[in-house]
């Protein structure tokens, strides 16, 4: 799998990084979930894992192509929007060699795939109750 890189949100010692691949999905690389009152909320599936982004990381997602990177629908792969401006997300642990020969992955760092229609539908507004789970 091939990854073209999107952008990232960095800190000092921090890259939370968002690529796009070649098999039409998003890779997104954030901090591993150490909280024990996050990982309680969450149910993650052998072979998943869950990341933590800054919501505006989704912003580099005009750089393929996408006319928004404003989230406006929280629901899957989000599972929780922190009070600090981060999210967390969950889904398949990235384990493809070509794909992560590509990157730089600290020990407190993970990588999920997403697939591209599920970061559409973040991007689109959804009328009915709001199910946004806060941490």
């Amino acid at each position: 799998m091939k990854l073209r890189f999107l952008g990232k949100n960095s800190t000092p010692g921090d890259s939370p990084t968002l690529y796009a691949t070649d098999k039409g999905s998003y890779v997104v690389q954030g901090w591993k979930i150490f909280a024990n009152d996050l990982l309680m909320q969450l149910d993650v599936p052998a072979g998943h894992t869950a990341v933590e982004v800054p919501i505006e990381l989704f912003e580099h997602l005009t750089k393929d192509g996408l006319s928004s990177g404003t989230i406006k629908n929280f629901v899957a792969p989000i599972m929780i929007v922190t009070d600090h401006g981060t999210c967390i997300l969950q889904g398949p642990k990235m384990r493809d060699p070509e794909a992560l020969s590509q990157m730089r992955l600290p020990d407190y760092e993970d990588c999920i795939e997403v697939p591209r229609s599920a970061i559409l539908n973040l991007l689109e507004k959804k009328s009915g109750p709001d199910h946004q789970r806060a941490a």
